[in-house]
């Protein structure tokens, strides 16, 4: 919570520069909400910035749209690029809802496809980051990135929550596995593939 609220405080210059040039980017709203399965597997609406025109199909995931690009906006493309979409997420931790690591959390329609193994990504609050995100992101299966939410479950440290911390910066920096959602990697998610 204290790092969240020093977050906020730091970085509402970034954060009010960022919702203007969305607003003269695109008409519509700043931010994107979308319900996200939280911790004990309760709901939540996540926050990010919003990369996508408001004509966009509705619940569709980006790499799943026709000819993707041509619904991201030229703001979203550099917020997708640089991940500062997922910046909002600051909020949701200050709410309690995520921390700063964590497993990721996803759309409410997978939950029914977890099996026991996986279900366990639950027992912990979902992060902004994650040592699947540090560990391969888009590049590696869902069954892997489960493994490593598990694993995660199974370690948590102040320690390794600063490793994934740091891993985290490195590659936003260098952009390491960082897709726009055209780009994505892998299949949509369907249980066990």
């Amino acid at each position: 919570f204290i790092v969240a609220f020093l977050g906020i405080v730091i970085l509402s210059p970034l954060f009010a520069f960022l919702m203007i040039a969305i607003k003269l980017d695109s008409p519509g709203p700043v931010f994107f909400r979308q319900k996200r399965v939280g911790i004990h597997k309760t709901h939540f609406n996540i926050l990010k910035f919003r990369t996508m025109r408001i004509d966009t199909p509705k619940d569709t995931p980006t790499h799943l749209l026709d000819n993707p690009e041509q619904w991201i906006t030229k703001m979203g493309k550099f917020l997708r690029r640089t991940s500062l979409d997922e910046l909002p997420q600051i909020i949701n931790i200050l709410k309690g809802e995520m921390s700063i690591i964590g497993p990721r959390p996803l759309l409410v329609q997978y939950l029914p496809l977890y099996n026991d193994q996986q279900q366990r990504r639950h027992e912990v609050r979902p992060g902004l980051s994650g040592y699947a995100q540090v560990n391969g992101r888009n590049s590696i299966s869902w069954d892997n990135k489960f493994d490593l939410d598990v694993q995660y479950v199974d370690n948590v440290t102040f320690i390794n929550d600063v490793k994934i911390i740091m891993l985290t910066l490195k590659k936003v920096f260098v952009k390491d596995g960082i897709s726009s959602g055209s780009s994505v990697t892998m299949e949509v998610f369907t249980g066990n593939e």
